[in-house]
């Protein structure tokens, strides 16, 4: 896999979490649970977060270390996986805690 690849899906991983964290901006926990189709959205970006981080080679995911890759790609399989078992809490946690750290790892990384 070419480094441009590479690049691809860190770029991908950047600009989901940007644009789940703009969808919850100005929002409350419960606008999750009464808005289906921000439920919906926020809950997709995560999973192709998730996508785009599986395909990051190891070697790429060894390298950066500080970006929690495994607990990425879990949350995107739990997502899949158990849709009738969603804990939105833990979305909104993620979305209002992680994510934005996950965008600040993926900035340097791509600069």
């Amino acid at each position: 896999m070419s480094r441009h690849d590479e690049a691809v899906y860190l770029r991908h991983m950047l600009d989901f979490s940007v644009e789940a964290m703009a969808l919850l901006r100005g929002k409350g926990r419960t606008d999750l649970d009464s808005d289906r189709t921000l439920n919906l959205a926020v809950v997709r970006l995560l999973e192709l977060i998730g996508e785009a981080a599986h395909r990051v080679s190891p070697e790429t995911r060894n390298r950066f270390g500080d970006i929690p890759w495994r607990q990425v790609v879990s949350m995107r399989n739990h997502l899949i996986h158990g849709y009738d078992a969603i804990d939105f809490d833990i979305v909104w946690q993620v979305v209002q805690e992680d994510l934005p750290h996950l965008a600040n790892s993926l900035r340097r990384v791509l600069e």
